[in-house]
């Protein structure tokens, strides 16, 4: 059932960019705009502040930055979990462009998700499980319709880190897949590389819907060292592309 929300009162013109998040996080910090919730259409927003959408846009943007926002293409703005609050500047700290630095995050990644692709298949609800399986059909949607399949492979990984109900390993899970998400997004476009991460997610759902954890660790670790070798290509590609480019 969908909330009402409060009228938001106008703010003066000065500094307005500062003026407006900080009205905006008042309703987040505030809980009258709570976790999950779908916030005003951009339109309605710049109605009831009296500004220009530019200036909406830079604040909504700084709070997608600092995680209380999460902007979802077609589908609107909603509201983060609290405990993405100030998550995602940690980015700010990574390029994700240095190779030796992108092993050892993706090395991360597979000590992680690899244990909780076991966990998930002792712990997860039946509900859960069925949210892994709607992922990897979103996969095939994606793939038929030869679209991106980058958010539905998010999903899925999300989807197995919920069931293992550890909230802890589920927002490092969310913090390295950020800082990979333009190279994962690189290795999608390479030919046929769709298909075989889909094979790779049906082999780890099939592991966790049948409750075998020892098969779901090990089909989990199989695709994120695939994962590995291939970004590790697409970084050594790109680099010797850039190199030719500084060259002419």
């Amino acid at each position: 059932m969908k909330r009402t929300h409060k009228t938001v009162t106008p703010v003066e013109r000065t500094k307005l960019t500062a003026s407006v998040f900080e009205q905006l996080l008042s309703y987040v910090v505030k809980g009258e705009w709570r976790a999950g919730d779908r916030i005003p259409p951009e339109r309605n927003l710049c109605q009831q502040l009296g500004i220009a959408r530019t200036s909406l846009r830079e604040a909504l943007k700084a709070m997608e930055l600092v995680g209380m926002l999460d902007s979802r293409v077609g589908d609107g703005t909603f509201v983060c979990p609290r405990s993405e609050f100030f998550s995602r500047p940690l980015l700010w700290s990574f390029t994700g462009t240095d190779h030796e630095e992108l092993q050892e995050i993706m090395e991360a990644r597979t000590i992680i998700e690899e244990n909780l692709a076991g966990l998930a298949a002792e712990r997860g609800t039946e509900e859960q499980i069925e949210e892994i399986g709607r992922a990897v059909q979103l996969m095939r949607d994606c793939i038929v319709r030869e679209d991106s399949i980058l958010d539905a492979d998010m999903a899925f990984h999300l989807a197995v880190s919920s069931a293992a109900h550890n909230e802890v390993l589920r927002n490092a899970v969310r913090l390295l897949r950020n800082l990979t998400r333009q190279w994962i997004h690189f290795k999608l476009m390479m030919p046929s590389v769709p298909e075989i991460v889909l094979k790779r997610h049906v082999a780890i759902y099939r592991a966790i819907a049948g409750r075998k954890a020892t098969v779901a660790r090990k089909a989990m670790r199989l695709h994120l060292e695939e994962t590995m070798r291939l970004v590790a290509n697409v970084v050594k590609q790109r680099k010797v592309g850039n190199g030719i480019a500084a060259k002419r």
